[in-house]
Order: structure tokens, then sequence, then C-alpha cells
């Protein structure tokens, strides 16, 4: 379906809002992919806050023009499916590898983060980086891990010294 210009340019102006506010891009080959898969896809992208579009390279182009993501205006060749992360930066990454997973005929193409153009490759190591949930989780542990181990050395002197059985009922009532 032929787009005329007005619709061309809410595109490019909604593509731009989004590019603007994205943590990450992903582009992929999609050639042959079933209905199915697609619409699976898009629901997964809604779930992890991705922003998954089809549209036309030169209006991607356009719409990157001026953010972050400018750096890959000369990688954009073939039908390309565009996932931005918006919430967390290795959701597209992540999507898209889960995806290519059950469909060989998806294949992730460029991969953008932080103003760098990135082999395609590289979309295993974005889709690894952990959610803001576990990355949380894991500055907590390193956080308590000192106390942790103060706790453990006091208890360790306390029972060196005989202490041990005091310490523990004092701290069990």
């Amino acid at each position: 379906m032929a787009l005329n210009l007005s619709q061309k340019q809410e595109v490019v102006a909604e593509l731009a809002e989004i590019a603007a506010k994205a943590h990450s891009l992903v582009a992929a080959e999609y050639a042959g992919t079933t209905v199915e898969q697609m619409t699976a896809m898009r629901k997964k992208a809604r779930e992890s806050g991705v922003y998954l579009k089809v549209v036309k390279n030169t209006l991607a182009a356009r719409a990157v023009a001026g953010t972050e993501f400018e750096v890959v205006k000369d990688a954009l060749t073939g039908p390309l499916l565009y996932a931005f992360s918006t919430e967390e930066p290795g959701a597209a990454g992540r999507l898209i590898k889960e995806f290519a997973k059950g469909n060989d005929k998806l294949k992730p193409k460029v991969v953008s983060v932080e103003g760098k153009l990135l082999p395609a490759a590289h979309v295993e190591v974005l889709a690894s980086l952990p959610t803001r949930e576990q990355a949380l989780a894991m500055l907590a542990r390193v956080l308590a891990e000192p106390a942790a181990m103060f706790a453990r050395a006091v208890k360790a002197v306390a029972d060196k010294q005989g202490g041990g059985e005091a310490v523990t009922e004092a701290a069990s009532a």
C-alpha cells in the first residue's frame, strides 16, 4: 500500500519521536516470516517495552536523522523490521534473539546502542544485558555483601573466644 506525503510525514514523525527516547535499535531482515510469527512478535514486543515497526528504509533514515541512531543510515538495505527498546536497552535484542531461534528467516542485521553502529552478532551481547530488576538485585547484593562479611567476621571472633552461644542467644531474643 502506497502512502501519500502526509502519511509518510506522520510515520517519520512517529519514528523520530520513538528514536529520540529509545535506548537501543535492532534492525532485522524479516522476509519469509509468517503472519502468525509477526503477530506473536508484536504481542511480545508490546509486553516487553519494544516499539516494533516495518517501514521503508528511506523513511527510517529520515526518522533517525538527528538522533543517536543516525549512524545506521548507510546500513539500512533490504526489507527490515525495526525494534526500538523504549524501557531498557536489552529488550529489543532479547526479542529478536528469542524469535530468531524459532525462525531462521528472521536475521539481525543492524544493532545500535549509544550512537554506535555494531555488527549483527552483537545482538547476543545486547540480549544478555540484565533487566532493570536484575540490575537492581545485583546492586543490592553488592551493597549488602560488606555488612554480611562484617557480621560473619564478628561471629567468627565470638565463636573463637567462646562467646558464640551468648551472641546466638542474644540475636534470637
